[in-house]
């Protein structure tokens, strides 16, 4: 008897059984599955998987096993590589899944930790930023679809409260007797106060199957601490402090500006990047004044993206990520 078939008395594989009620299903799978994944050769990482397939109307259930020696063999397939990211382990385990669970489509999300050491912005001092890599990928009958992700935290200043602080200041700085001339110079010259939020910038890019560019997560990184007003670091001295709070006074954002900051960063640094890929900006605020967060996203065709950022045009139907990853 093979174990991991879940077998009747009578011998008859239950799985593959017909349903006493004939309806396909859109996703059968396992979430949380936990490993440590080598990568992209950067060290070993704590992953987090989801894995999902399709059922067909007439198979009463998938091999919930398979799904576990499914990532198994990916990781052994991993192992062998000399650089592996964390999409294409994605990908490698959903090829995997469709095939052994023999249905049309798979889809599987790996969420990954890992550290990078980056150095305070006065004095240098060397600290340990935890960041989030994602891939997300598709195998459907139409090919095999990744994205590449990144998540990063930073810190947001708001325009509007700043703008009111301002206009408080002018008024006190008139009342005590100061020109408009004087008035001007000092609210330019002095940071002026506002609320502010520690943000949460996710963008993903997708590539086609084939497709020659080349996506560095640690670039992606880059790109959304960039787009907030400052970058936040674990561990500072009042300098550094200093530093980071002044940046992000000079640098006053709203959540929507962040994602469009990052789309256009992507526009410029991914010159190559093909019309038919995908983007996707996403950024969360924590608010400090207000109970709720905010949150802004934007989500299309590189081609789209680029044309309303270069020029007038404006895309009125957004193609979602589940949309673009089905299109194989």
């Amino acid at each position: 008897m093979n174990p991991e078939i879940a077998l009747s008395p009578d011998g008859v594989d239950v799985q593959a059984g017909k349903p006493a009620t004939r309806v396909s299903l859109s996703q059968v799978g396992v979430t949380g599955v936990e490993k440590v994944l080598n990568v992209d050769g950067m060290g070993h990482y704590h992953a987090e998987l989801n894995c999902f397939v399709d059922l067909g109307p007439d198979q009463a259930g998938v091999h919930m096993s398979r799904f576990e020696e499914n990532v198994a063999e990916a990781m052994d397939f991993v192992a062998q590589q000399e650089s592996m990211r964390a999409e294409q382990f994605a990908a490698k385990v959903a090829e995997l899944v469709r095939d052994k669970q023999g249905g049309l489509r798979a889809e599987v999300t790996v969420k990954a930790r890992f550290p990078e050491t980056m150095p305070a912005p006065e004095s240098g001092i060397p600290t340990q930023e935890i960041y989030t890599l994602l891939g997300r990928a598709v195998a459907s009958p139409n090919g095999t679809r990744t994205v590449t992700g990144v998540e990063a935290q930073g810190m947001t200043a708001c325009p509007c409260a700043q703008e009111m602080v301002a206009d408080l200041a002018r008024g006190r700085l008139g009342e005590a007797g100061y020109s408009e001339d004087q008035i001007s110079e000092i609210v330019e010259l002095v940071p002026i106060a506002t609320h502010n939020q520690r943000g949460i910038g996710t963008l993903y890019v997708g590539c086609t199957e084939g497709s020659a560019e080349d996506i560095d997560a640690r670039d992606l990184l880059r790109l959304v601490e960039s787009s907030m007003s400052s970058e936040i670091f674990e561990l500072m001295k009042r300098p550094d402090e200093l530093s980071v709070v002044a940046k992000a006074h000079d640098n006053p954002r709203f959540v929507e500006d962040c994602v469009r900051e990052m789309l256009r960063q992507v526009v410029e640094k991914y010159t190559d990047l093909a019309d038919n890929a995908f983007v996707m900006a996403r950024q969360e605020n924590l608010e400090t004044i207000h109970r709720h967060n905010v949150v802004a996203e934007r989500y299309g065709t590189m081609s789209d993206i680029r044309s309303e950022i270069t020029g007038d045009s404006h895309t009125q139907s957004h193609l979602t990520m589940r949309e673009w990853l089905d299109l194989g």
